[in-house]
């Protein structure tokens, strides 16, 4: 899902929105409503998000769309044990790239 944002500094918000298959609206709104999410702003207003402010904006994808959290208890979650959610969200992460490749790996191998 997001590995598609990878290389750039900043992204706009279209493409975030497109990263994570939400509306623009949805990430507008989650800025909102998160502290932690402070993408720049250029002269026209428009947003562009770092690294970091991606990092966080999968946190919260994770802990809402997967997890079923609610948006306090995201808010909660996030404040309290940031790090060690992070943590495990980055692990969990590369072990899904990982399985994915490795199946990829299998599919080619299949063919052969």
């Amino acid at each position: 899902m997001m590995n598609t944002l990878e290389g750039k500094l900043y992204y706009s918000i279209g493409e975030v929105a497109e990263a994570f298959n939400v509306n623009t609206s949805l990430i507008r709104f989650w800025e909102k409503e998160f502290d932690q999410i402070q993408p720049r702003k250029n002269a026209k207003g428009n947003r562009k998000f770092s690294n970091e402010d991606v990092k966080t904006l999968e946190l919260i994808f994770h802990l809402v769309k997967e997890r079923g959290f609610t948006l306090e208890g995201a808010k909660i979650h996030l404040k309290e044990e940031k790090k060690e959610t992070l943590s495990k969200f980055e692990i969990i992460s590369k072990l899904k790239k990982i399985k994915r490749e490795l199946l990829e790996i299998k599919q080619s191998l299949d063919y052969n």
